[in-house]
């Protein structure tokens, strides 16, 4: 599980696509690279993404306010690309029962929603009272995953990101990332998976990896848990804003996508324009 992580210091959840079986081959190493935010990313590992990766494009599918606040780095010779997969304000004016927790106010509901945000990225912030006040909100649901792959922004977020993958130059990589490197950016890479070829235990592997990197922070998780007698989707919530994977979140996105269009492939097609040639060309570039 682990031979898929990176050395990249500063940034954290690094990891690379290479390296699993997809199609009856393997995905060649060094070009698709998944992380967590690169804002932080010492200039090692920029050294590392410019000379030893020929880093070619950077796709950020965080929210503008993130991006604001943690503003990617430039790596020399890298386009960076964003495609925000959601919308804070569409996402509240677009949601009546959030509105209604508000008080009927869409600002005063975006403006709640904001403070509770901006205490995410904080360690130290108390995850049940951050759960708690995400609950309450409305924001913060088990269907978070179908939410991103299945409104309008999120489509054209990962339609750009194919656009980009198959763009790609023969020996360069492409990076994407959002905050965590485990939600937006864990849809990309299962949408990929799928699309070169991987079974959905592959695809399940790359994505729980994420709990091995957090494995701290969950085991502190799970002990604020025990403490507060949560269980069910209490639990897995708890879990999953402490950083973690969450199988049942992502088997009910390739579920729902599967029911809806029939396959991955008929989502990807049918959502995304990468159809059978698309799928051809993919596994021609990343499958040796």
């Amino acid at each position: 599980m682990t031979d898929h992580l990176l050395e990249l210091p500063g940034i954290p959840n690094a990891r690379e696509l290479g390296g699993y079986a997809a199609g009856g081959k393997a995905i060649k190493k060094g070009l698709l690279i998944r992380t967590a935010r690169i804002d932080q990313a010492e200039a090692e590992a920029v050294s590392i993404l410019q000379k030893r990766y020929h880093l070619q494009t950077i796709v950020d599918f965080r929210m503008t306010e993130e991006k604001s606040l943690m503003p990617d780095p430039d790596v020399p010779g890298c386009e960076n690309l964003f495609h925000s997969v959601m919308d804070l304000k569409e996402a509240v004016e677009g949601n009546p029962e959030v509105i209604k927790k508000s008080g009927g106010s869409a600002e005063k509901a975006l403006a709640g929603i904001g403070k509770i945000l901006s205490k995410y990225t904080d360690p130290s912030a108390d995850r049940i009272a951050l759960l708690n006040g995400m609950c309450e909100s409305g924001i913060l649901k088990t269907d978070i995953y179908q939410g991103f792959l299945l409104n309008e922004r999120g489509k054209e977020a990962y339609r750009a990101f194919f656009r980009a993958v198959l763009e790609l130059d023969s020996d360069r990589a492409i990076l994407w990332h959002c905050t965590d490197g485990k939600d937006r950016t864990g849809c990309a890479a299962m949408l990929l998976l799928f699309a070169l070829g991987a079974s959905r235990e592959t695809v399940m592997e790359d994505y729980l990896i994420t709990n091995k990197v957090n494995e701290k922070k969950l085991a502190a998780a799970r002990e604020q848990a025990e403490a507060c007698h949560l269980e069910g989707d209490k639990l897995d919530l708890l879990l999953f804003i402490s950083g973690g994977a969450i199988e049942s979140f992502m088997n009910r996105a390739i579920d729902t996508l599967t029911e809806r269009y029939g396959s991955i492939e008929g989502y990807l097609e049918q959502e995304l324009g990468v159809g059978k040639a698309e799928l051809s060309e993919l596994r021609g570039r990343y499958l040796g």
